[in-house]
């Protein structure tokens, strides 16, 4: 199991834990946070005990942004990452979940400050619980700056285009309520229980078939875009094939015996 100082790996049962653990400064993100993100993502996907995975941050925030200073790797914290970053340029998009989709569902526990960065890594999730103080937002313009970790392109895919132009134009901040409102997240919590309710909506996943569900989540991203007409093609050529698994055997053998199923991803 991977991680390093300012990413922390844990398992809970089949979820992979990923959190964001650099308090101090609310999460920014950093190189040695970035790089323990992406092996993180890469583990998911290559284990397949691990049924999803739920993203968090330590100290009661999510995440405050990009922390430039760090991504350069300026000083000794980010120094001895900057060869994976040589070797692999592309590897903060991939961290950040703008250039890589992890096949297993991510579920997002959001406390506290989730904005800039923290809101563009946030459009990469599947699932999102915040707490209810948490704070939203895309604060780049404030600064002069772009929100080039994608929000210009999946915001308005994901709420209405009036909200998606609100936040990235005005760059304020929008609570959690707000953010419930216009579709941004799926579910306010009490603060300091998001992980806890994240982690639920993990359970109820891993009980799930392994297969069906990373078939599921393919088939949304890849019709997203589509027609009807070819979005439906797309989804028999996903759906079909897992009706012929072991696992839809066991599921239909679970449900006629009246138990829970044992599913081993064949």
């Amino acid at each position: 199991m991977g991680g390093t100082e300012h990413l922390t790996v844990q398992r809970e049962g089949a979820t992979l834990v990923l959190t964001l653990n650099r308090p101090e400064a609310r999460n920014a993100l950093s190189l040695p946070m970035l790089v323990g993100l992406y092996d993180g993502w890469v583990e998911a996907d290559e284990d397949d005990a691990i049924r999803s995975i739920v993203l968090t941050g330590a100290g009661g925030a999510f995440c405050a942004g990009m922390d430039l200073k760090a991504l350069a790797g300026k000083g000794m914290e980010g120094e001895q990452y900057r060869d994976r970053l040589k070797a692999d340029p592309d590897l903060h998009w991939k961290a950040m979940l703008r250039h890589h989709r992890p096949r297993k569902p991510v579920i997002a526990a959001v406390e506290g400050y989730c904005v800039a960065g923290g809101t563009e890594i946030l459009q990469g999730t599947d699932i999102r619980v915040a707490g209810a103080s948490a704070t939203f937002g895309l604060f780049e313009v404030r600064r002069g700056l772009f929100p080039i970790g994608g929000s210009t392109v999946r915001l308005q895919r994901q709420i209405p285009r009036t909200h998606a132009l609100e936040m990235l134009l005005t760059g304020r901040p929008y609570t959690a309520e707000e953010a419930l409102g216009i579709g941004l997240i799926g579910r306010v919590v009490p603060d300091g229980t998001a992980l806890e309710a994240a982690l639920a909506v993990a359970e109820r996943i891993n009980a799930c078939g392994p297969l069906a569900v990373e078939a599921v989540k393919a088939s949304v991203y890849e019709t997203a875009e589509l027609t009807e007409t070819d979005g439906l093609a797309a989804e028999l050529r996903r759906g079909w094939p897992v009706f012929d698994t072991a696992d839809a055997k066991e599921g239909s053998r679970a449900f006629a015996e009246k138990r829970p199923p044992v599913y081993r991803r064949a």
